[in-house]
């Protein structure tokens, strides 16, 4: 009987990580030389169980019912990545030092004995420590540094983080100076497994003592049945002016193996997922916006919110948005606020055709829940990906805001990009 071409993948597979584990195994033998014989006993056992129990899970990775274990899933997946990434930063170290000691053999060959002699010394460092084991303890700490930074996230996945800015528009109606808005974006509440902490976060939103909240999507992973534990927590959220939302690309369970789908993936289950969705949102007394508006009133004057559906310029991505239909009858209306769950709606569709947009608010990129952000400097991978994909970005008289989300997703952690609450305030 032949191998079929999963089979062969897999055996392939094995035998790759199988090379790698043991090419990183024998520097770390090198490295433990001088070390005590139980230390070196105990560092290698647990080398090769964690090796072991990665390569068990991705050998029979498709027969584990993660269905069942979504929350087990995201923390196995963050240590297998973050192990097997650790391990390839120091085999590209040490295939560097290979392959300058494969070049320094080659040019060995052509040289007379004192070269010889004086490449051999040209190999030490001013410390004592050879090219080679710098170079090995270089990828270790850098691999070792990576996994590390990756499992202290794990602790930051409720750390909100309040942002507040104030934001001046001449076009602001007077009786709205000062309005106080509270952005939320993607809670993700299938990833959840705290619910006291979440409740935490949200008695620091009403400690904000906003005038208005709206949220910008995502509100669960994939079912409705995600917001089970939840609706009493979330219903706790109240302003004025009211609490409004919007879908983002995950309500739509688009992610989720729904059993009953057809050869054009239409399903009456997920078709019923997001109805009981969207009535959960009622149920908390949020309004949902399905590419509608509506219109503030103040002292006489008047403000627009306008909420779309998922619409994104990557077609991966659901584009169910109408901005035509959504802002149909704000055309008076002085001052507009739009939401809309991806970021990449402003370049594609906002910005040049809709020029009185004030202001838009998005989510979806989360930051990548991983980068750097301090005074003067922001990065992340994430910023690879999207444009604008954190904070504020203005072009003219309009302006963005991307949140970085109160949830997470796939990574249960934050590391340098906090779960946000943000605060603006019109001025």
């Amino acid at each position: 009987m032949r191998a079929g071409p999963n089979l062969l993948s897999t055996i392939l597979l094995v035998l790759i990580m199988l090379a790698i584990d043991a090419y990183v195994f024998f520097a770390l033998r090198a490295l433990l030389v001088n070390a005590a014989p139980r230390i070196r006993t105990i560092v290698f056992g647990l080398y090769w169980v964690l090796c072991a129990v990665v390569m068990a899970s991705i050998v029979f990775y498709g027969k584990i019912p993660w269905a069942r274990f979504m929350q087990a899933r995201a923390y196995y997946l963050t240590f297998a990545f973050s192990f097997s990434f650790s391990k390839l930063m120091v085999v590209l170290f040490l295939l560097i030092d290979d392959g300058r000691r494969a070049v320094m053999w080659v040019v060995e060959k052509f040289r007379s004995a004192p070269a010889v002699a004086a490449a051999v010394t040209a190999n030490r460092e001013v410390n004592g420590m050879s090219r080679s084991g710098f170079l090995m303890k270089s990828g270790f700490l850098l691999g070792g540094t990576l996994m590390g930074t990756l499992l202290y996230g794990l602790s930051n996945k409720y750390n909100y983080h309040v942002r507040k800015l104030r934001l001046a528009y001449p076009n602001l109606p007077a009786a709205f100076k000062g309005l106080k808005i509270v952005q939320l974006s993607d809670i993700h509440s299938g990833s959840f497994n705290d619910k006291e902490a979440v409740m935490r976060g949200v008695e620091l939103i009403q400690a904000q003592k906003p005038d208005l909240v709206l949220f910008t999507g995502d509100l669960v992973n994939d079912r409705s049945i995600e917001m089970d534990d939840y609706i009493d927590v979330f219903n706790k959220i109240e302003a004025p002016f009211g609490v409004y939302s919007t879908l983002g690309n995950h309500d739509y369970g688009d992610y989720y193996p729904w059993p009953d789908y057809d050869n054009n993936r239409r399903s009456r289950l997920k078709a019923q997922n997001l109805e009981t969705l969207k009535g959960i949102h009622a149920k908390m007394g949020w309004r949902l916006l399905m590419n509608e508006n509506r219109i503030l009133e103040k002292d006489g004057d008047q403000i627009a919110l306008i909420g779309v559906e998922n619409w994104s310029i990557n077609p991966r991505f659901p584009r169910l948005g109408d901005m035509k239909a959504a802002y149909a009858g704000t055309e008076a209306v002085p001052f507009k606020i739009l939401l809309s769950h991806d970021p990449t709606h402003w370049d594609g569709e906002v910005r040049p055709s809709y020029p009185d947009i004030d202001l838009m608010l998005a989510g979806h990129t989360h930051g990548m829940q991983f980068g750097v952000e301090i005074p003067f400097f922001k990065w992340s991978p994430a910023q690879y990906i999207y444009r604008q994909w954190a904070g504020l970005y203005e072009e003219g008289k309009q302006r963005l805001y991307v949140n970085r989300g109160f949830g997470f997703l796939g990574y249960p952690g934050r590391v340098g990009i906090l779960p946000e609450i943000t605060v603006i305030e019109l001025v």
